[in-house]
Formats: C-alpha cells, sequence, structure tokens
C-alpha cells in the first residue's frame, strides 16, 4: 500500500509560493503591471507567510498571510471529499444568509491529492464567542436554507444519504456510559430518566424529513463576531442528506441547548424534531465524555465537560409525551 505523503512547512511556502507567482503573471498579463500594486505581499521569513491553524504532527490547515487559509488533503478519501465540499459551497450560498467560504485557487499538492486556498472568515471561533439573539436568527437562517437547498442537486454533487440514528439506541448507550460518569461523579444518572423507551419511540425520525444537513456544527465551526453575529459556516465537508435534527443536536453542542431550540423554532421546525435533536446531542455528550474519561488530553476533556454542560441546560420544552403524530409547533 503506497504510503500518502507527509505536508511540511516546506511543502506550504512552495505551494504558497507557486500560487502568488501564478496570481502575478495572471495580473501583469491582464493589465501590464508589475503584480505588487493593492495586493497584500509576503513578509521576507523565507518569502511566504505561513502558519500552523491546527495542532499535531503534520497539520493539513494552514494560515496564509492574514486573509486566508490553506488545507490539504491528507489522503485520497479526505481529497474524494474537499472536491465534493467545493461543489457543495456554491450550491449551499444563495440559500443562506451567512458567509460560506470561498475557494481563490485549489488544485494538487501532490499527486492525487488536492487543495483548497480559501479566503477566511473575519470574525472568531464559536467556542470563544456567545452567540446573541440576533446571532440565533442567523443560526435559524442557516437552518432554513439548508432545507431550502434542493435534495436532488446535493446529491448529484455525490453528498450522500444518512439513516437517522436510533434514538432508543442512543438512550441506551448513553445509560451504559452514565453509570461510568456516575462513578467519576462526573454525572447524574437520574437525570437520564426523563428520556423513556417510549418517548424515545416517540421522537423516532419521520419518513420524508431528511434535508441537507451540514453534519459537523461545531463551535470550532462557527464563525462568530464580537456583538454575538453568526458571521459564516466552516467545514462542509461532512455534509449529508439526512435528519435534520443532527444539525440542530449539533447546535446544541455549540451554543447551549435553549439558543438551539430557540434558533430551530425560528427556522419552522416543530417540537418533535427539536426534542430529538435535544437527546441526540444529550445522549451524545454523556457518551463522548465517558469515552474520554481515561484520555490524557486535557484540553479534550474540557471541550467535552462543556459541550455536555451546554447540552443538558433546560429548555421550555421538556415534556416528551403526547406528542400527536404531526409536527406540532413548539
Amino acid at each position: 500500500m503506497t504510503q500518502e505523503p507527509t505536508p511540511t512547512a516546506d511543502t506550504v511556502r512552495r505551494l504558497v509560493r507557486s500560487l502568488l507567482e501564478d496570481g502575478k503573471n495572471s495580473k501583469n498579463s491582464k493589465d501590464g503591471k508589475d503584480g505588487r500594486g493593492g495586493e497584500e505581499t509576503a513578509p521576507d521569513n523565507g518569502g511566504v507567510d505561513v502558519r500552523p491553524a491546527t495542532e499535531g504532527a503534520a497539520p493539513v490547515t494552514w494560515w496564509v498571510g492574514t486573509r486566508h487559509v490553506l488545507r490539504l488533503a491528507p489522503d485520497r478519501e479526505a481529497t474524494v471529499r474537499q472536491r465534493r465540499e467545493l461543489r457543495l459551497r456554491d450550491l449551499v450560498r444563495p440559500h443562506v444568509p451567512v458567509t460560506v467560504p470561498v475557494s481563490v485557487a485549489h488544485g494538487e499538492w501532490a499527486p492525487g491529492l488536492t487543495y483548497t486556498l480559501d479566503t477566511k472568515v473575519p470574525g472568531g471561533s464559536g467556542e470563544d464567542h456567545d452567540v446573541s439573539a440576533v446571532g440565533e436568527a442567523d443560526l435559524a437562517g442557516l437552518l432554513t436554507g439548508l432545507r431550502e437547498v434542493p435534495v436532488r442537486q446535493a446529491e448529484t454533487l455525490g453528498v450522500p444519504r444518512a439513516a437517522p440514528r436510533s434514538l432508543e439506541g442512543l438512550r441506551r448507550a448513553a445509560v451504559r456510559a452514565a453509570e461510568r460518569l456516575a462513578e467519576a461523579d462526573e454525572f447524574d444518572t437520574a437525570r437520564l430518566n426523563q428520556l423513556t423507551a417510549p418517548a424515545a419511540a416517540q421522537l423516532a425520525a419521520q419518513s420524508g424529513s431528511a434535508v441537507l444537513t451540514h453534519h459537523a456544527l461545531t463551535g470550532g465551526h462557527l464563525v462568530v463576531s464580537a456583538d454575538g453575529r453568526v458571521r459564516g459556516v466552516l467545514g462542509w465537508a461532512d455534509a449529508v442528506v439526512g435528519d435534520p435534527a443532527e444539525d440542530i443536536a449539533g447546535l446544541a453542542l455549540a451554543v447551549g441547548s435553549p439558543a438551539a431550540v430557540r434558533a430551530a423554532t425560528l427556522a419552522g421546525y416543530g417540537a418533535r424534531p427539536c426534542l430529538r435533536g435535544l437527546w441526540v446531542a444529550r445522549c451524545d455528550t454523556v457518551v463522548h465524555l465517558a469515552g474520554a474519561l481515561t484520555s490524557r488530553d486535557a484540553g479534550r476533556l474540557t471541550l467535552l465537560r462543556t459541550q455536555l454542560r451546554r447540552a443538558w441546560e433546560p429548555i421550555l420544552l421538556e415534556r416528551v409525551t403526547d406528542l400527536r403524530d404531526t409536527d406540532d409547533a413548539l
């Protein structure tokens, strides 16, 4: 089996130099100038200002100057997903009110392995900034827009379908995980009592409800400004056609359950998908934290504990009984 090449800082610098040179040549051919006027120039530390944007021995995301981010696909599977992502972002962009990154250059950084140089979306990480009430309206617009994207067009681009997860299966896994958390004094198992087996069955995904879902709405993929507005959404490579409750669950982990449910309600989702998303998030956080208890990664444990706290924030709509067959509005 062929070993995939490992990207290094020198690899990135050579690639960015070639992109800058191509850009200058293109500008020269268009206006006859030397290509230096009005454009961001690279500092003299080796000719190109590049910095890893992610941790790890072989980071695949790099800051380029102050206005661009370079993402390298590390293997063939990631290459397929990145090529699909570039096409999907173009499809999604007209439907959503937040910024979707734009690729200013893309190609191969190694044989068969792709890259994309994207414009940086101004703002901070959703993990570091709280979302305001107006920001919740931005999230509502995002959920509304995703529901409006034609599913058939998304599937034509290669976006896969994902079957809804079994909430009963998640509940059982969470009950087992909660016992381990209780032994470590991390969680009160009584909190799961509200999600009974009949309630989980009542909140099963309904047929015909599949929409385009981002499927990775983590705080790190939300770009939030200092005033709490959601300015952009990153990380579209994991998008699927599937259960909208997964995006509601993702928002519960990113911004808290009350804000996630309010945003989903503003987007027109009723009680069933909102409560389903709430409990998907709650079960996931219990399972994930229990699985990471023995981890030595303090940062990961801190994030998982924060996500658990957010997902278990109480909301007004906590009763999961007496739901009619139709999707009741909140």
